[in-house]
């Protein structure tokens, strides 16, 4: 099964999937249903902003760990994923967050950023940060992904 990114590139290198799928204006799924858009990505870098509103609240009236967890691991992955040759793929195995303020209705856009650190033949790793728009500190992230070829 092919992804996304494959669709708008085929045989091209992360990065120019990732560029391409910039330029479509496509997304996916994830993307849509929790509305965060892949904004920027170079070399080793990847960034997604978001607003989070009440679709992604939990029972106790915030926005739930989860929504900051997923634009951290896209972020991680993207920034991975831009390092690649059009032969790799990637997936996340393990994702460490660290939550350090609430989200709620009133946050307004948030901004995850994520670096790759080292990619090697099987394992890349990288960290995020996710700020609001005063550039306060919301979480963190560090990644451990497996690199594998298709």
């Amino acid at each position: 099964m092919a992804g996304l990114a494959d669709d708008v590139a085929p045989g091209a290198t992360g990065l120019e999937q990732l560029q391409a799928l910039i330029r479509s204006g496509r997304a996916p799924g994830i993307a849509t249903s929790l509305d965060f858009t892949l904004a920027e990505v170079d070399d080793g870098r990847a960034v997604f902003v978001g607003t989070p509103g009440e679709h992604a609240y939990n029972p106790i009236g915030t926005v739930h760990g989860g929504y900051a967890a997923t634009l951290l691991d896209s972020a991680c992955g993207c920034a991975v994923h831009s390092k690649l040759s059009p032969t790799q793929v990637y997936t996340t195995l393990e994702l460490k967050v660290s939550y350090l303020r609430p989200m709620t209705v009133d946050t307004g856009e948030v901004r995850a950023e994520a670096l790759v650190l080292s990619v090697g033949r099987k394992a890349a790793f990288a960290e995020a940060t996710l700020t609001d728009a005063a550039g306060k500190l919301l979480a963190t992230a560090s990644s451990t992904l497996l690199v594998f070829e298709r």
